[in-house]
Order: structure tokens, then C-alpha cells, then sequence
């Protein structure tokens, strides 16, 4: 199968020319009755059912419930009580919980686990009348950087099915890129929306930490998680954002609501962070970005951030620390999957081993070392103190700046298989995103163009980072970016 001509040709499904389709161009054409709900998720459907089977973006497909969805939207835009989002179909992450549905996280441990509740983002968009297509793959419990470590089998990125789609929200990144889903929800640890973006041709938003509620997202690192959109376009992005933020009484990190206000002109450049283990290509792809904004009249500035190089080490102390302690509840007692033992400590010691995929072993390990007696102050506490550093280091150019720009990941999509046996090498793909995680930050990641690998033309993300609540400086730039590229 060749996905590289099929996303390039045009995929006409129900009358419905989706391939490059848009959440702001659906809105129109389903107020202006162009065609129904119904017809738009019956061509996504149809979409998922003839690519699926080889992508593997979902692990589980909503077919009933999403034409009744549809069928309900379709009554109130009838009605001409229609939001932003009524009628869109949207793909969702296995880690965000949906009541009745299974929720596994890509986990052998939660394989047969069905959410109870809605997650507060769910609650959000069912309130808006969207249509959901069903649950994506990912990376088991959202950790990895190529959607390789899923219990279920890896997703293919559908510009290269031979390559990754990035991770760990692959699944929901390789569900838009190849038109299965007209957007998707992800979640971002350390990159896992923004990365995936870039892989596939799309953009992706990482809010400020606690602009949208994680009531319901499964933790893995809680003090760097954040849900956020995989869209088509900066719009679509800003549309979805809009649509899932706001204070969340459920979620005792979530910030008060706030207005998106675009402005922002001067863009800093830490250029010593952009000194090794970097693709030349896509430094220059990164460089050219760069020369464009310049000449349509942004201020492109120098700036020093001392503390970004450590950034990558503090990120894999403080991360797998917050694993540890999150995974620890799922112990085979108290719900998930559950091994045959003869005593208790060795029921924990089968469950876990056998319940989670090698990646996850690997990061509780790590993390509980980490933060083990006589370890804790020369690891855990010491990175957090270089955490703290590195947020001032953005706190001090936003004196001066208004975003900073950096390449989203260091590469393009990679081939399946080529890191897998090197978790070192996998772990500098995040080089670059970590960094928004670790500040708290708002990130966005924007296609700049493509770079060439076997004959096929693999997509690059220009990332932005701003300051906190600053999402309208991103996507205003981002939208410029766009233009730029096309």
C-alpha cells in the first residue's frame, strides 16, 4: 500500500472531500446544509474502515454510538442551537477517560478497564453536540516518543507507513493526518502531542499547564501533563483549545479562565541550544522559517537560556519519579488486570510484570530509585531545583520576547524498529519539547516544510513556546508560519 499517494490524492467519502478538510470549513458547510453530521461521520467511518486494519490509530472504533451522536447534532443544528464543535467528529486518546467506555491507556494491565466517569474535557464536548469516532493508540500509559510501546501493536505514520507517527499521542496524530478523524484530543507529558505533529503534517497545541482540566486524564507525570488538540490547521487549534479550556473545580491545578489575545512580534532564538544532535536538514528547514517571519516582519532575537541543555536530564529524573508513584495503585488488587499467585507480594510481582510493557518497567525503576533513601537529594530534589532554574530562564526572556522558537523534534519520522533497542536515542527525540513541560508553558508545534528520506517527503514542525496563558501570541504566529509555508 502506498499511504503516500493516497494522502497526496484527493478522498472523496460520501461525497465529502475530507482530505484536507477543516473544522472551521465543516462548521460552514454543515450550517449552510452542504451536507449532514450524519454524512460527515459516515465518511470518517468509511475512511477508518478501508485504513485502519494497517494504520492501527484506533484501538476501538464507536460506530453505533457516533451515528446517533450525529443524528443528535443534526437535530440541533436543526434547531439552530448548534456550537462550535456540534456535528465534528473527534478521535480521543486512550488515556482520557469516556463513562462505559474501556479505557486501557495501551496497557495490558488495564485492558478490560471501563471508565466510570467522564473526564471533565468529555463532559465539555458532549456538551457541544461532537461526534466520537472512538479511542486511540498510544505509547502504554503515554510513555515513548514513537507509539512502538502499546500493548496492542504499533500505528504507522500515513505519509510513510514504514516510519513512526511520533508519540505518544500517535494514535490520535495518525488518525487526522490520514483522515480518519477530523481532529483528536491528545495529551503532552514531554512532547506527546507536539512531536507527533510534527511527524505528521499537523498542528499541535500544548497548552499552559492547568488551562485545561486533567480531571479524568490518566496521570502519568502530574506535574507535566496537559491535554490539548491535534487539528489540521492553527484555527482548528484555537477552535478546540477554546472549546476544552476553563477552571475546573474538579482538578485543584486548574487556573482560573482567561481571554486569547493575539499580539507578539519578537521571537528569541536560544541558538546554542541548537548546536548538536540536530538533522542538518531540518536546522535548515528550521533556519528558513526563521528568514520568512523575519522578512515579513517579525524581530527575530538571539537569546541565552543557560539551563535549556539540562533540561532533557531533569525531565527524565523528574518524570519517571511522578510514574512511579501514579503506577503504584495498580497493584492487581484493587482493579485492572490481576495475576494467579499463591501470596500477595507475589501477586504484585506477577501483575506488575506481566501487566506492563518494558518501557513502563524501565521508568518505574528508574523512578523509584530516583527518589529511594539516600538517592532522593542527589537526583529528585536536585532536579527539581534545576527545574526551577530553567523556569526562570523563560521567565527572563519573556522580559524581552514575545515566543521562542525552537524545532519541535530533532528529526523527522523515523523507520519502525530503528530506536527501539535504545532508549537513550529515543529519549533525545524530546530534546526540544520537554522543556514546555517542565516551565509549565504553552507550546504549539506548526508544519515548515518537509525534508527528503527514501523518495518521500517527510513533514518538520516549527515549534513556539510562550508565556504562560499566552496560547493567542502561539497561534497568531502560528497562522503566520502557515501562510509562510505554503
Amino acid at each position: 500500500m502506498s499511504n503516500q499517494k493516497k494522502i497526496q490524492s484527493p478522498i472523496i467519502s460520501h461525497g465529502i472531500d475530507i482530505t484536507h478538510l477543516t473544522i472551521a470549513g465543516a462548521r460552514r458547510a454543515l450550517d449552510s446544509n452542504e451536507y449532514t453530521a450524519l454524512d460527515l461521520t459516515e465518511a470518517y467511518l468509511a475512511q477508518i474502515a478501508e485504513h485502519n486494519l494497517i494504520l492501527n490509530a484506533y484501538l476501538e472504533v464507536w460506530e453505533d454510538s457516533a451515528r446517533a451522536e450525529a443524528r443528535a447534532a443534526d437535530e440541533m443544528i436543526a434547531r439552530g442551537k448548534q456550537k462550535a464543535l456540534t456535528g465534528i467528529p473527534l478521535a480521543i486518546k486512550d488515556n482520557i477517560l469516556i463513562q462505559g467506555r474501556v479505557a486501557s491507556s495501551a496497557s495490558k494491565i488495564l485492558q478490560k478497564y471501563r471508565a466510570v466517569y467522564n473526564a471533565t474535557v468529555i463532559e465539555t464536548l458532549k456538551a457541544q453536540g461532537v461526534v466520537f469516532l472512538g479511542r486511540t493508540n498510544m505509547d502504554e500509559f503515554a510513555m515513548g516518543s514513537s507509539t512502538e510501546n502499546s500493548a496492542y501493536g504499533v500505528t504507522k505514520n500515513p505519509i510513510d507507513t514504514t516510519r513512526v507517527p511520533g508519540g505518544s499521542s500517535g494514535g490520535s496524530a495518525a488518525a487526522v493526518a490520514g483522515s480518519l478523524a477530523l481532529a483528536a484530543l491528545g495529551s503532552d507529558t514531554g512532547g506527546s502531542i507536539r512531536q507527533p505533529a510534527s511527524h505528521c503534517g499537523l498542528v499541535g497545541l500544548k497548552p499552559t499547564y492547568g488551562a485545561v482540566s486533567r480531571y479524568g486524564l490518566m496521570p502519568m507525570g502530574s506535574s507535566l501533563d496537559q491535554i490539548g488538540p491535534l487539528t489540521r490547521t492553527a484555527e482548528d487549534a484555537e477552535i478546540l483549545f477554546a472549546a476544552i479550556a476553563g477552571h475546573d473545580p474538579h482538578d485543584s491545578t486548574s487556573l482560573p479562565s482567561y481571554a486569547i489575545e493575539k499580539k507578539g512580534k519578537k521571537i528569541g532564538v536560544p541558538r546554542s541550544f541548537l548546536s548538536e544532535g540536530i538533522d542538518p536538514d531540518v536546522l535548515s528547514c528550521f533556519n528558513d522559517t526563521l528568514q520568512k517571519l523575519a522578512r515579513s516582519g517579525y524581530d527575530i532575537i538571539d537569546i541565552d537560556m543557560p539551563h535549556l541543555p539540562y533540561a532533557l536530564s531533569v525531565y527524565y529524573v523528574i518524570c519517571p519519579a511522578e510514574v512511579s508513584t501514579n503506577l503504584a495503585r495498580y497493584d492487581g488488587i484493587r482493579y485492572g488486570y490481576s495475576a494467579q499467585a499463591d501470596t500477595l507480594l507475589e501477586g504484585y510481582m506477577k501483575t506488575r510484570g506481566e501487566g506492563f510493557g518494558p518501557e513502563v518497567r524501565r521508568r518505574i525503576l528508574i523512578g523509584t530509585f530516583v527518589l529511594s533513601s539516600g538517592y532522593a537529594d542527589a537526583y529528585y530534589r536536585k532536579a527539581r531545583s534545576v527545574r526551577a532554574l530553567i523556569r526562570k530562564d523563560f521567565s527572563s526572556a519573556f522580559e524581552t520576547v514575545d515566543a521562542i522558537a525552537l524545532p519541535t523534534a530533532p528529526n523527522p519520522a523515523f523507520k519502525i524498529g530503528e530506536k527501539a533497542s535504545d532508549p537513550l536515542a529515543m529519549y533525545l527525540e524530546d530534546i526540544f519539547s520537554v522543556t514546555a513541560n517542565l516551565a509549565g508553558v504553552p507550546g504549539i508545534s506548526v508544519p515548515m516544510g518537509t525534508v527528503a528520506r527514501d523518495g518521500v517527503q517527510l513533514p518538520v514542525g516549527f515549534q513556539l513556546l510562550s508565556g504562560w496563558r499566552e496560547e493567542g501570541v502561539l497561534l497568531s504566529m502560528a497562522e503566520a508560519v502557515e501562510k509562510l509555508s505554503q
